[in-house]
């Protein structure tokens, strides 16, 4: 338990956080929460998994659109329900991952780079759909998506207000860190590291590779698709941009600058980002993007294991702990 310690510290301050803040930051915040859970899903196919996947907004778009329609009774009134939704996003995320992977992963597989391009390629042609897909809003996207709603029994309880909707999504983020954190400790999380190291001991011993890349790929979608259905309850918006080039570019560089082998630093990494995009903009206008590139290849050349990551490394080995 006290290797989960620095993931709980972490949360425990964002629950915090809140009561110290003004309205304006607290809705920031359930932004940086959903982005958050969104890098640590990439970090868990990346930076476990050894898989990259450059179209990790595939899933994320997956499952805000599939929340959208649900939501707004598109499919059908009877389904207009919040827990549907998002159960619904998880499992048609990770169904079109499984889909996807078996074709990616199947036989001597596409590996590296390869992968990166497909998986990129992917979400642009997906991205080009959605705009033409009017049913969908085709280009202008889906509007007035209804937010979270808790209630059951014939009950309705829906977040309005930023504060309960930052500690709903507080426990949704914090309940699935948690778990996977748990998982990648795991024998499963051993597996993981063995198909990044060396596939082909793996296959020696007889495990299956395909198998165990599609179940980290469809459990990544997963966590993604939640994301993305949780993204659009608190925007109220769902457009083809969620599913494309930048957001699956932007998720990169979060992960990446925090930290991709460790799940705590991708999910810090993602809220630093954000947090700087803001500031950067404000300062340097349009040029706040070139100082990010600039960030983040120093961080890639200098710092591979990721800005926040190196030093929680560094930390955890003078406390003797394994930060995950």
């Amino acid at each position: 338990m006290k290797n989960k310690l620095p993931l709980i510290l972490t949360f425990a301050i964002l629950a915090v956080l809140p009561l110290m803040v003004g309205d304006y930051w607290v809705s920031q915040f359930n932004y940086y929460l959903v982005y958050g859970l969104f890098a640590l899903s990439l970090s868990l196919v990346w930076g476990y998994g050894g898989i990259l996947c450059l179209g990790q907004a595939i899933f994320f778009g997956i499952g805000a659109y599939v929340m959208a329609v649900t939501t707004k009774g598109m499919i059908s009134p009877i389904l207009m329900n919040s827990y549907i939704g998002l159960l619904s996003a998880l499992i048609i995320s990770a169904a079109f991952a499984a889909l996807l992977g078996s074709f990616l992963f199947a036989g001597k597989g596409i590996n590296g780079a390869y992968l990166a391009i497909v998986t990129l390629a992917i979400a642009i042609v997906l991205e080009r759909l959605m705009s033409n897909w009017y049913a969908l809003g085709g280009y202008n996207g889906l509007l007035d998506i209804p937010p979270l709603n808790l209630g059951a029994f014939g009950y309705s309880f829906e977040l309005w207000d930023s504060l309960p909707t930052f500690y709903a999504l507080w426990t949704i983020v914090f309940s699935v860190a948690l778990s996977l954190s748990y998982l990648v400790r795991s024998d499963y999380g051993v597996l993981l590291t063995a198909i990044k190291t060396n596939p082909d001991r793996l296959a020696y011993f007889g495990f299956s590779i395909l198998k165990l890349k599609l179940s980290v790929f469809c459990l990544s979608a997963a966590v993604a698709g939640l994301a993305g259905a949780l993204f659009v309850t608190i925007d109220g918006f769902a457009s083809p941009t969620l599913i494309g080039f930048t957001l699956s570019t932007e998720v990169l560089i979060w992960v990446a600058i925090g930290g991709k082998e460790i799940l705590l630093a991708a999910f810090l990494g993602a809220i630093a980002t954000r947090i700087a995009e803001s500031w950067l903009s404000e300062i340097f206008g349009d040029y706040w993007i070139l100082i990010l590139g600039i960030t983040f290849m120093a961080s890639v050349v200098l710092l591979p294991k990721g800005l926040i990551a190196t030093p929680l490394s560094n930390l955890s080995k003078k406390l003797g702990l394994k930060i995950d």
